[in-house]
């Protein structure tokens, strides 16, 4: 059977490409953030997964507002880079993992969850960064796999059904007939709010307790509403809905590998973590 290393959990700022594409990461304004995956690349040098699961949000490159699916999964060969307008360099094609998509779309629909299968499927930073902040130099060396989760058109899943849709992800990736090692990845948040009247809002002691219950309590962020966490994380911070799914899909208790928090990134509280399956 497969077997699930850990997890990890990072932001996505399109920024952040920027400074990579620079060289920014020793700049004072930047090296607490990138510091911060020095001991999660050391961890991945250990574990060697073959294949990244990776839950994260499309910002309007596939679905628009007038067509948003609740989750969708990736089921493509190969995954092209195509982002929508930062100005980030464009990233070779991602090779995925068709044979672990199509095991965890029948698993997942079988456990009742409603997917959009995309057999063709672009991908925008919220993918392409953290793959590049985990695995830096050249190509990206897992397959995988991408399941988008929307936190963009209301309504969105609840804390509960995202914490469901990782466990269930977990459940099918033990089930995999395969050798295969493979580590889960979420991407956004923490908080952050980019418009309106809280624009660079930032909430450190919830992102704080947030990333500690992912180790103590994960079912800690299920007691809040989608418009509770909105008001307690920013409109975009809802994105740690991400995080909980991938906590969800690591079974049982886990050993911290690393976690790191920065304040601001382009506004946004900058979260890392990575945990190992016990």
């Amino acid at each position: 059977m497969a077997k699930i290393v850990g997890g990890m959990t990072t932001s996505h700022v399109p920024a952040i490409g920027g400074a990579l594409h620079k060289g920014l990461q020793n700049e004072p304004y930047w090296k607490p953030f990138f510091d911060g995956f020095l001991p999660v690349r050391q961890w991945l040098d250990e574990v060697k997964p073959d294949i990244a699961v990776v839950f994260y949000n499309d910002h309007g490159l596939n679905f628009f507002l007038d067509k948003m699916p609740t989750f969708a999964i990736g089921a493509a060969a190969q995954y092209h880079n195509a982002d929508e307008g930062w100005g980030i360099p464009t990233l070779p094609p991602f090779k995925g993992a068709t044979d672990l998509s199509w095991h965890l779309i029948n698993h997942l629909v079988e456990r009742d969850f409603d997917l959009t299968t995309c057999q063709e499927m672009l991908v925008d930073h919220a993918f392409t960064l953290p793959l590049k902040l985990f695995w830096p130099e050249g190509d990206c060396p897992v397959l995988t796999v991408p399941i988008c989760i929307n936190t963009v058109q209301f309504p969105l899943p609840s804390a509960k059904r995202c914490l469901a849709l990782g466990r269930a992800v977990g459940e099918a990736i033990a089930a995999w007939d395969s050798d295969k090692k493979v580590v889960v990845i979420g991407t956004g948040g923490l908080s952050h709010q980019l418009d309106g009247e809280r624009a660079g809002f930032i909430n450190k002691p919830f992102d704080l307790k947030f990333m500690d219950s992912l180790f103590t309590d994960p079912e800690w962020a299920t007691q809040f509403s989608i418009n509770e966490l909105v008001e307690k994380t920013g409109t975009q911070g809802v994105e740690l809905l991400m995080w909980l799914a991938t906590r969800g899909a690591v079974p049982g208790a886990v050993r911290r590998v690393h976690t790191n928090y920065h304040i601001p990134i382009s506004n946004t509280a900058a979260g890392t973590m990575a945990f190992a399956a016990a």
